[in-house]
């Protein structure tokens, strides 16, 4: 399938979109906020590394309260270097220039596949399509990268050992504040064999944004996503029945729990919806580092937050492969892999 970029520079003075692309809203697409009561909560990660014993303290509740009230939150002070972010952009803008002969030797038969360049979301299953394309590399437990641009390997390496020490810091405070102890995540969910998982999206203009959609309401397979923007905004989260603009701030990572961590805290932390929209002027770009629990660990509620609950459990639990097959199998729609877990009160 041709892609959006390819699609776009093909049809010189594009007006309209192909039909196959034309998205119908939901009622709930309104309203949008800009209240700045409902801006995104910030976390300084330094001082939950580095804070005196009090600063730290309450960082991690800062962070229990972000997760629990969001699912979404901005890390700043992260140590992550603001040159080697723009060098990742640079890398994966410098790909998405490649010819579409160049891109296709990496366009993967499955969805599994270590390197994967695609369009849309899962084009088998998709009745609209995405204006979106994207490169997914998995990066952990094994490094993988495309040959070319020359530069990406060396650049995703160091990318990829900078973010997964933030991740690690981020699930330690997490799971602190669950009252789990730092290091119970990492252990339950054996996060050292784990994935990590490089997924640059690529949204071109659009001639008709208010009918094309980049990417629908849903949310994230596996545990924590860090995300940074190319400067342009296109990002929104779901919160109290409003939709919320996620601005690209520089030098910050969009950090956002998935569906696993809503799993593990028996829904006390809950998987964020979020979107992606489209413009007609500026192509947007992110890329976002997903962190999962290992293929063949079972992930259920924390017998710690189960006990605490009168309620037992609200999911049982799934091999987290069968999970991320199932979600990666099926249409993109809010949490409708999730919902196969739910235990309905008796």
């Amino acid at each position: 399938m041709i892609s959006i970029k390819a699609l776009v520079a093909e049809s010189t003075g594009l007006t309209s979109i192909p039909p196959s692309y034309t998205f119908t809203r939901s009622p709930d697409d309104e309203p949008v906020s800009d209240d700045p009561e409902d801006s995104i909560p910030i976390v300084d990660f330094s001082l939950l590394t580095s804070g005196t014993p009090d600063q730290r303290s309450k960082t991690i509740d800062q962070l229990g309260k972000a997760c629990q009230d969001w699912g979404f939150f901005r890390v700043i002070n992260h140590g992550v270097p603001e040159s080697l972010m723009k060098a990742m952009t640079d890398a994966c803008g410098e790909f998405f220039n490649l010819t579409e002969e160049e891109k296709r030797e990496y366009g993967g038969k499955y969805l599994l596949d270590p390197i994967r360049c695609g369009t849309s979301f899962n084009t088998s299953v998709d009745k609209v399509l995405f204006w979106r394309d994207f490169l997914r590399i998995v990066v952990h437990p094994q490094f993988h990268s495309p040959t070319k641009p020359p530069a990406f390997r060396e650049i995703s390496l160091e990318y990829t050992k900078r973010t997964r020490e933030l991740s690690k810091g981020l699930l330690k405070g997490i799971s602190m504040s669950l009252g789990l102890g730092d290091t119970y995540i990492e252990n339950a969910l054996n996060l050292e064999s784990g994935l990590q998982i490089l997924i640059t999206n690529l949204y071109p203009p659009c001639p008709e944004p208010e009918l094309a959609m980049g990417l629908p309401p849903h949310s994230d397979h596996g545990l924590l996503t860090l995300l940074i923007q190319n400067g342009i905004s296109g990002l929104q989260v779901q919160h109290q029945s409003k939709w919320v603009n996620v601005n690209s701030t520089p030098n910050a990572f969009v950090v956002n729990i998935g569906d696993q961590m809503e799993i593990m805290s028996n829904g006390k932390y809950k998987s964020a919806v979020h979107r992606a929209f489209v413009n007609e002027k500026a192509t947007r770009m992110s890329i976002a580092a997903f962190f999962t629990p290992s293929l063949d660990t079972i992930v259920s509620p924390a017998p710690e937050l189960v006990h605490r609950e009168t309620n037992g459990p609200a999911y049982t639990g799934i091999k987290y492969q069968d999970y991320m097959q199932l979600h990666l199998s099926n249409q993109l729609d809010g949490k409708t892999s999730l919902d196969h877990l739910r235990i309905l009160p008796a």
